[in-house]
């Protein structure tokens, strides 16, 4: 076939047109990047295009806009639950001195774990950010064992069978988040590595920074029990 112009065209199906010509004129535009590209090549990608055109879609749009969604929901599930967790232990604890010494060791874990993720280029997405909630419910779990045991009378912590029992613990946590990284999934792999990180970071805090903590601000905690109990107790 030929146009007014002369120019030999080809009759194309009308279903097929439909698909890339709209009603009123507009052309459909497929865009894609070249080769295979990773994670950041294809996110600077779709940033670019998007720029270019705010209104364009697709796979790569598609899959960028679910992983922010999702990233931010869970930070606000991490934030929801880190709100929760410090009414319940004010109510509980009734003593915000308490609750302090259980809240530093956890906001100093999640920071370390944060900056070890960017040294090791550990990128936070859709798979991995769930580390995040869990972060502050291990941690919690952990210090509340050492300061409620503290102002029960307790000392000699790193000694205390408390602390075999939480490292006991500890090391069937790791051991399950350990075999996640070891996985073939690259999502579920940088799950696995961020909950081992952060499980690290939970432990060092809790066996270093926390007892610190007790006998530099609490050194006298509990002594009174120890003074009115008899020899025989």
């Amino acid at each position: 076939d030929r146009d007014v112009t002369g120019v030999q065209t080809c009759a194309l199906p009308i279903y097929l047109v439909r698909d890339w010509v709209s009603p009123d004129g507009q052309y459909r535009v497929n865009v894609s990047p070249y080769g295979v590209p990773n994670n950041t090549q294809l996110r600077t990608f779709t940033k670019m295009v998007m720029a270019a055109a705010p209104d364009a879609t697709g796979t790569p749009v598609i899959l960028l806009e679910s992983a922010r969604t999702i990233v931010w929901s869970f930070v606000e599930a991490g934030a929801i639950s880190f709100v929760s967790i410090v009414l319940i232990l004010l109510v509980v604890l009734r003593r915000l001195g308490d609750e302090l010494m259980i809240l530093i060791p956890l906001m100093l874990a999640g920071l370390l774990t944060l900056a070890t993720a960017v040294v090791f280029r550990i990128q936070l997405n859709f798979a991995n950010i769930i580390a995040l909630p869990l972060l502050f419910g291990v941690g919690v779990a952990f210090d509340i064992y050492f300061v409620m045991w503290w102002r029960d009378g307790g000392r000699n912590l790193l000694q205390s069978p408390l602390t075999r029992a939480v490292l006991m613990s500890a090391g069937t946590t790791g051991a399950a988040f350990g075999t996640l990284s070891l996985s073939s999934h690259p999502g579920t792999a940088s799950m696995g590595k961020l909950l081992f990180i952060s499980l690290f970071w939970i432990l060092v805090t809790m066996l270093v920074v926390l007892p610190a903590l007790l006998h530099r601000v609490l050194p006298y905690e509990g002594l009174e029990n120890q003074s009115t109990a008899t020899p025989g107790e």
